[in-house]
């Protein structure tokens, strides 16, 4: 299973599958983020948190811990 936190900077991925529970699935989800979704991942911070990526057009940070319950393809 690859994880968005996985995703080298530069890449474009699809995602295939959102996991976590109430709230937090559901923030994911009004930022944008939903199945079938492109991610382009902008930038990584030199410690790997936050990344910062564009979807449906704008950009995006997410923590890692939320990037990793992103399934991506």
């Amino acid at each position: 299973m690859k994880t968005l936190r996985n995703a080298a900077i530069g890449e474009t991925v699809k995602v295939v599958k959102l996991y976590g529970e109430g709230p937090i699935k559901r923030r994911i989800m009004d930022m944008g983020i939903t199945k079938g979704v492109e991610i382009y991942v902008r930038k990584v911070a030199p410690l790997g948190d936050p990344m910062e990526v564009t979807v449906r057009g704008y950009e995006l940070s997410l923590r890692k811990a939320d990037a990793e319950m992103i399934e991506v393809e």
